[in-house]
């Protein structure tokens, strides 16, 4: 079973990440590095990335022409998505084991962040008969 783990984090700007003492950063990406190695260690990670700050958001529609309309940035916005985990597991709960390893991931002085972090199943395909 297919699951995406959305990495929640309040929206204040700019991530709050930039304003950490530097060895607080190396201890929270060295973390993130090291789940994802043991992730794909086990068989059980698809794809991981971090994303962009909310200042480079843009919101794209098709206008009638066909070409893009953006719209954003959105500093109203209470929270971002700051990076997501695709995993193949065997259970829902499984996946919610490693969304709660990934909430607790190290911030400022190494206290865990307990960020929230959507857990949401992939399907793995349409129906047959949804198919063209």
């Amino acid at each position: 079973m297919k699951f995406m783990l959305m990495m929640h984090t309040p929206n204040g700007g700019p991530y709050q990440i930039a304003s950490w003492p530097h060895q607080d950063i190396k201890g929270h990406i060295a973390f993130m590095i090291d789940l994802a190695k043991r992730l794909g260690a086990s068989g059980e990670l698809v794809l991981a990335e971090g994303l962009s700050g909310p200042e480079e958001a843009k919101l794209v529609r098709a206008g009638k022409d066909g070409k893009p309309i953006t719209d954003g940035v959105f500093p109203e916005t209470k929270e971002f998505l700051a990076g997501f985990w695709i995993v193949d597991v065997e259970s829902a709960e499984r996946a919610y084991a490693i969304a709660a390893e990934a909430s607790a991931a190290p911030g400022p002085g190494g206290a865990p962040l307990n960020m929230g972090i959507e857990v949401r199943q992939v399907p793995s395909g349409l129906p047959a008969d949804m198919m063209p």
